[in-house]
């Protein structure tokens, strides 16, 4: 048994003494947003050093006229009376229920209570939220938005946790002591976190083979010992490898599987009723709990924003905080120095969900994503901010800010629509503070704005942030979901943007394959001019369309910004938008994902034993009866509207002989009656297609872990990817614009293009700038490529730094003038001056011939 305070109830008088406290800061002189920071900051619940806790809700939904009197008002708290297994799937656990009495203050609830235990690694703490009876009977509850740990999901109580104590043991303090100002130096001008050479984004869940941070650290960690060691890394090893910061995917709570009808049967923090009624209104009582670890599987941008400052407890192996520290302070020791962490944060928008879970005053109303945010209300801007500040605490390096063209309000005093740059403004400035040690932290911002408006992928510039806040960066204009290098001709239509990358593009996030790009190149159609020269199949296309290895060339050897590289596409792995936290929708999101079969999946791979399990179970042994099925599903939804009831009916219309009439633009799949056929399709209705939707998100949720391909990645294409992010590391100039001594320029015909240029270093202190050549094969058929003509290069002078996979050593003996084929490309650097005199018996004096031209000839030799 677990030892428990003899009795939780609350401190009188200090807990007057804390609403004496937030009575004058909220009569105070400040401004309604000071007032709202200051009372934010002791929001939530938080252990003190004299045994106490003091706990604080913003409640503005409590009035008069909804709290009759005290006892309909109480913290509810729950602690467990048995150690709980965090690793268990499953588990009923006995509670011991407490309920103090607290009165509201304001707009917010304050109280100190004695008898709380505080989470740490090994043990959980109490459970806690509010609990109220409105006039009319009903139960409510107020969960606390800003909890620090959320092992059982957004709709669980929050757990009392001891950061304090987290934050005192962690690892990696040196660091932030040579990183940070402390704080016993007020006057001191905080640092801000530089800029990296690259990024690698990585979805946690797919990421290892745990699916969950500390499987992640096991990673990092294994990769920092063998390099320690002196150690050849693993093809798969290397693609984790040679990036100054790894940014996740948004690691916030997300939503949860939830029905109409009842939840108990799922839910991760399950109550059992009291076996008499009458146990109900006890102030202290024994209750069983079903704990369930939570399952959910999400991109991560779906979020209710309650406990964004809390971590999803899905993507912790252990469902304690700790696990977050640990995988940040294994990046932060390295061994062969610290990889930054970027945290991907997501405060423009709230799914639907949320308004389960928060006080109507979050939100200002509905979008296409869920709900608009209410930044304009000092006191949520405020959390908002809070959440944020507590969660970089944890040890990150940098920011992103998602759709922060989403951050809008109507100006009375202009009466516009206008962007809500001072809040975006406002992010980038939050302080971390880790044991004393403060800094500002790197910031990237994606914002599209003049998104949603039409042709906005043109008009934008993608760059009012960096224009207001120079040491920010943006997702530049090549990075975003509507690129899609899959098709031919994509990269000389997009010259227009090239040139802009390079001549302008030193603080744009750049690269080809990230989450959104290979999403939205999975709804492709595949007759819309598709270039074969990356594959003989869809997924063959894909797969080298967003790591090609010409691309890679010039965003890491040539291009000014900041490479980011997605770790799905590094390794070659299925990648689409899966999430099984949808009843309502489920259907419908499965429907637009169907492409993902086209795109992502080969024939063998759907017959290995170990894939598509649950789909398999439900009768779809074969890959061509799972993809008619799902062609049809796509064609019913849309001449439905998403009417689940009609789409079940044309859906065995369409899979059985088409009927005069019938509303179907797919062919058959045959008779249902035939026994090959799925006799799960044979009485479809609206549950089977849940059904379906379910299994479908769940397998190809599982089908994009890079663990079941760590042994298929090539050995050719890992070690040139990790040479290339080497030499852009080695090289930190590159991020900086090309300048008017610099070349670079495109070859196109009907039926290739070509990019090349030469970049020479602007600044260095020993009077010999360094240079770099490139030349890529972008797209089309072979090109022999008089490469020294064309910059009017002395070849004898220059050599191969970096080629991509494919050439063999005879093929570079002359630089004068070789043969390129599409996705090939290479990087040229001048040979040592030791090395021109060791080939030629002479110095040269110079490697560049004069009169160069701004141009190269036309055509191609």
């Amino acid at each position: 048994m677990v030892k428990t305070a003899k009795r939780i109830h609350l401190v009188e008088d200090e807990t007057h003494t804390l609403q004496a406290w937030a009575t004058a800061v909220a009569n105070s002189q400040d401004t309604y947003f000071s007032r709202g920071k200051r009372l934010a900051k002791r929001l939530g619940a938080h252990p003190r050093r004299d045994g106490l806790t003091e706990i604080g809700f913003w409640t503005p939904e409590l009035t008069s006229a909804v709290i009759q009197s005290e006892r309909q008002l109480d913290l509810e708290i729950f602690t467990p009376l048995s150690p709980l297994d965090f690793r268990a799937p499953e588990q009923k656990v006995a509670f011991r229920r407490d309920r103090v009495p607290v009165v509201p203050n304001g707009e917010f609830v304050w109280a100190v209570v004695a008898g709380l235990r505080a989470g740490t690694r090994d043990t959980a703490g109490s459970f806690y939220w509010l609990r109220y009876v409105d006039a009319d009977g009903r139960i409510h509850i107020i969960r606390d938005p800003l909890a620090y740990s959320l092992p059982y999901g957004v709709f669980a109580p929050a757990e009392l946790y001891d950061m304090r104590r987290l934050q005192r043991h962690r690892s990696d303090l040196t660091y932030f002591r040579r990183t940070g100002i402390h704080s016993s130096d007020p006057e001191a001008p905080l640092p801000r976190v530089p800029c990296p050479a690259n990024v690698l984004q990585i979805h946690v869940k797919t990421a290892s083979a745990e699916g969950t941070l500390e499987g992640l650290t096991r990673v990092y960690q294994r990769i920092s010992d063998k390099l320690a060691a002196g150690k050849a890394l693993n093809p798969d090893e290397q693609t984790y490898v040679g990036y100054d910061t790894v940014q996740l995917l948004p690691v916030e709570p997300t939503i949860e599987y939830r029905r109409e009808d009842t939840n108990f049967e799922h839910e991760f923090f399950a109550i059992a009723a009291p076996r008499r009624k009458k146990d109900l209104d006890e102030a202290s009582l024994e209750l069983k709990v079903t704990l369930r670890k939570p399952n959910t599987q999400n991109w991560g941008y779906d979020v209710p924003i309650l406990g964004s400052s809390a971590t999803n407890p899905a993507v912790l192996g252990s469902l304690r905080p700790d696990e977050v520290v640990d995988f940040i302070s294994t990046l932060h020791t390295f061994s062969q120095g610290p990889i930054q962490l970027i945290y991907d944060l997501v405060y423009g928008h709230a799914d639907n969900q949320a308004l389960e879970l928060l006080t109507n005053q979050f939100f200002k109303g509905p979008n296409m994503y869920g709900q608009d945010l209410n930044h304009q209300s000092p006191q949520v801007r405020a959390i908002l901010l809070e959440m944020q500040r507590r969660k970089i605490n944890t040890g990150a390096d940098g920011i992103r800010v998602d759709g922060g063209q989403d951050f809008r309000f109507f100006n009375p005093l202009s009466g516009r629509v206008e962007q809500d740059d001072a809040y975006l403004l406002e992010m980038s400035d939050v302080v971390q503070d880790i044991q004393g040690y403060r800094r500002l932290l790197f910031t990237i911002f994606e914002d599209g704005r003049p998104w949603p408006q039409p042709g906005w992928e043109e008009i934008s510039t993608y760059r009012d942030l960096i224009e207001i806040k120079p040491e920010s960066f943006q997702w530049g204009p090549l990075i975003f979901a509507h690129n899609t290098p899959t098709l031919s001709g994509y990269w000389d239509r997009k010259w227009r943007r090239v040139c802009e990358v390079i001549f302008q593009g030193d603080h744009w996030i750049t690269g080809s394959g990230n989450h959104d790009t290979v999403r939205r190149g999975n709804q492709l159609n595949p007759e819309n001019g598709i270039n074969w020269n990356l594959g003989k199949t869809l997924p063959q296309v894909l797969k080298r369309a967003y790591n090609l290895p010409a691309s890679q060339l010039w965003v890491h050897g040539f291009s000014p910004g900041l490479p980011m590289d997605f770790l799905n596409s590094s390794i070659g792995t299925p990648w689409g938008f899966f999430r099984n936290t949808d009843d309502r929708y489920g259907v419908k999101v499965v429907s637009e994902e169907v492409g993902f079969l086209d795109w992502q999946v080969e024939p063998e791979i759907y017959e290995r034993q170990d894939t598509f399990p649950q789909l398999k179970a439900l009768g779809f042994e074969k890959f061509e009866q799972l993809r008619d099925f799902a062609n049809a599903l796509q064609v019913a939804m849309t001449e439905t509207d998403y009417d689940l009831d009609e789409v079940a009916k044309i859906c065995q219309r369409c899979l059985g002989e088409e009927e005069d009439g019938a509303v179907c633009e797919v062919p058959p799949m045959g008779d249902l009656n035939q026994p090959d056929l799925p006799r799960f399709l044979a009485t479809l209705d609206v549950p089977k297609l849940k059904q379906f939707a379910l299994a479908f998100m769940e397998d190809g949720h599982d089908l994009c872990n890079v663990a079941h391909y760590s042994d298929q990645v090539p050995s050719d294409i890992s070690a040139f990817g990790l040479r290339v992010r080497e030499f852009r590391r080695a090289r930190p100039w590159l991020q900086e614009n090309l300048t008017g001594s610099d070349r670079f320029n495109r070859l196109s015909d009907d039926e290739r293009t070509l990019f090349y240029g030469m970049r020479s270093q602007s600044h260095n202190l020993d009077g010999q700038p360094q240079r770099v050549v490139m030349i890529a094969h972008m797209g089309g058929d072979p090109a022999t490529v008089p490469i020294a003509d064309w910059l009017q290069l002395d070849p004898d002078a220059w050599k191969v730094a970096i080629a991509t996979p494919g050439f063999q050593p005879d093929d570079l003996k002359d630089l004068r003038a070789f043969t390129l084929r599409d996705g090939e490309g290479l990087l040229l650097i001048p040979k040592s001056l030791d090395e021109m005199a060791t080939a030629s018996g002479t110095i040269p004096a110079a490697t560049l011939t004069p009169n160069s031209t701004a141009y190269p000839p036309d055509g191609f030799s």
